[in-house]
């Protein structure tokens, strides 16, 4: 049945899913709820072309629609019903915005003369996510008319663009139904005739014609002025990867790779970017530039003349730092129409990609005059610096939190996503993550930086692709173990990696770690749980990891189906001590 005409809201509804099936849409999140039951039956309808699953949880529920449109490249739809139920889609809607994720949440309201005179389960949804949605609006209510049942298939077909062009992001309509809302038949008659009238009247095929699934693209220019003259004159130029979650991550990487070749610049490579996992494309990673640059003598001499930076700045404080005490020229490749300098130098933003800019690139006259000996600096400061911390790493027994992130680069099966939580897990990757031809895919949210979501974005990434991990530390997953109620819905695999150090390692690295009261119960807050209970409370499979040779052999391979958590359990002191005195001396002997 491709439309309902029971009622006018089944109608209405099956209308908006049979809209988004034909554009393309592959899998919704449905919260339990009664204003939504309209769409929950509609979209249930679309199986098996459209996924629809079960979560209980809203928040949740839309930060696992966030980690599948991250996987998958494609809006995910997440639904639920009226009142606070949507605020809870709140934190995912600030990520997505921030994080460029094409995500259409679709709440259900009270109709009009509902609100406004507390009716039960009914709150003002109207710009609910104030600015951050793409775009958002509040639909007519439900109709048979031919002319509106027309402007409901293209407010959809505007709603699936608007959250992938010009910038991915999220996109909310506010759906108002009156009852009934159950997919029984209209009690009133002229509702009645009119479904009986449209039923006989309505061509499927034909309503639907004008529908594509071409996917929107950014607009691109006939020319653009590409400053390749001016980058071959430099002298001093580096490439910075930057933060990146590409859908075509061997197309990226070779894209800055050819780059890279052209104009004879080093490329920084952010640990969550994927370039450092296709490290045989290019010869010219510089993976520990955080840790050269604590050297202050060379962190002078390699200062640049020119910057191309590729996507969002990394995370390190040092490179960044660096970058403005330098105030070197500084081009920004991304297609997006956002500002992607939180430090406010001397920008310039090409709105392209890079392997547009490369395509576009192709075929003109080029004779770089790039230093040679500059190159050569960077290169043999990478060689020493990164020689030192994995002969470091390697002697390190006891279960030290930085070199999980530096055994999963060089353990995990091929291609593997890897989902790498905030916090201490986001940095240690960046300060250890070794560069190989692994092709593992990094995944994360760091357009808020935030905890929330943790597990569920994961599960969602991980949700019928290869099996996944994912690096968390204990409060990231605390703060999302209602994520573990989605196990029965989930296809496929997840390794949990936990960092168990009993709180909030990364305030350990702050100042205010010196300040104790209040330090320990209002910043660290250490929450005391035994891991292996909360498994089990969940169904959930658990280990207790005790040597880095039992994490290895637990790495490769992975199972193809279900969770696991592997627990390291951690001192949290005593890594950030370890960190204190050791990241400042892997490039102190260089300069």
């Amino acid at each position: 049945m491709v439309i309902d005409f029971r009622n006018i809201n089944t109608v209405w509804a099956s209308i908006a899913a049979q809209t988004l099936k034909r554009l393309g849409l592959t899998c919704v999140v449905i919260c339990p709820g009664s204003r939504s039951t309209s769409l929950a039956v509609a979209f249930a309808q679309q199986s098996p072309d459209i996924e629809a699953i079960s979560i209980l949880d809203e928040r949740s529920a839309a930060f696992f629609a966030l980690g599948q449109a991250k996987a998958t490249g494609r809006p995910t739809v997440v639904i639920c019903t009226s009142g606070t139920a949507g605020a809870n889609f709140y934190p995912a809607v600030i990520e997505a915005k921030e994080s460029r994720v094409p995500l259409l949440l679709f709440t259900t309201d009270r109709p009009p003369e509902l609100r406004d005179c507390h009716s039960g389960q009914t709150i003002n949804q109207l710009k609910l996510y104030g600015n951050y949605p793409n775009w958002q609006t509040e639909l007519a209510i439900p109709s048979v008319d031919m002319g509106m049942l027309a402007y409901l298939r293209q407010t959809m077909i505007h709603a699936w663009e608007r959250s992938q062009t010009p910038v991915p992001g999220p996109v909310h309509l506010n759906f108002p139904f009156r009852d009934p809302l159950a997919p029984i038949p209209d009690v009133e008659m002229l509702h009645t005739t009119s479904l009986q009238l449209l039923q006989s009247e309505f061509d499927t095929e034909d309503f639907f014609s004008g529908i594509t699934t071409i996917s929107p693209s950014v607009y691109l220019p006939n020319s653009l002025n590409l400053p390749f003259q001016q980058w071959l004159k430099t002298q001093r130029g580096i490439i910075i990867a930057g933060v990146a979650q590409p859908r075509k991550p061997q197309e990226y990487c070779r894209a800055i790779a050819q780059l890279c070749e052209t104009l004879k610049f080093p490329v920084l490579a952010e640990g969550l970017s994927p370039v450092r996992n296709y490290a045989d494309q290019n010869p010219y990673i510089i993976s520990t530039y955080d840790l050269i640059l604590r050297n202050q003598e060379l962190a002078k001499q390699l200062a640049p003349e020119v910057v191309i930076q590729i996507g969002e700045i990394p995370t390190s404080k040092d490179l960044r730092n660096w970058l403005t005490s330098t105030q070197a020229q500084r081009w920004i490749i991304d297609p997006s129409d956002q500002n992607l300098d939180p430090l406010h130098g001397k920008t310039i933003h090409l709105r392209i990609s890079v392997e547009e800019l490369g395509r576009l690139g192709a075929g003109k006259e080029i004779t770089p005059s790039s230093s040679c000996e500059y190159l050569q600096l960077w290169s043999t400061a990478e060689a020493k610096v990164r020689a030192s911390v994995d002969e470091t790493l390697t002697t390190i027994e006891e279960l030290f939190e930085g070199k999980a992130a530096w055994l999963l680069s060089q353990t995990l099966p091929p291609r593997t996503p890897i989902f790498i939580a905030n916090s201490m897990p986001v940095r240690d990757v960046e300060f250890f993550w070794k560069p190989t031809h692994s092709q593992v895919q990094p995944f994360f949210n760091r357009g808020a930086n935030g905890i929330d979501g943790t597990l569920s974005t994961a599960l969602g990434i991980a949700h019928r692709q290869q099996s996944s991990v994912m690096l968390t530390g204990d409060l990231a997953l605390l703060h999302d173990t209602n994520g573990f109620l989605i196990r029965n819905k989930f296809v496929g695999h997840l390794t949990i990696v936990l960092i168990n150090n009993n709180g909030g390692g990364i305030f350990e690295m702050l100042s205010i770690s010196k300040f104790e009261p209040p330090f320990e119960e209002f910043f660290a807050t250490p929450q005391d749980i035994d891991f292996a209970q909360l498994s089990a409370t969940y169904g959930v499979e658990h280990e207790l990891i005790t040597s880095w040779k039992q994490l290895l052999s637990r790495l490769n391979s992975l199972p193809s189906k279900g969770i696991r958590v592997l627990e390291l359990r951690t001192n949290r002191k005593a890594d950030a001590k370890w960190r204190k005195e050791n990241l400042g001396q892997f490039a102190a002997d260089l300069a």
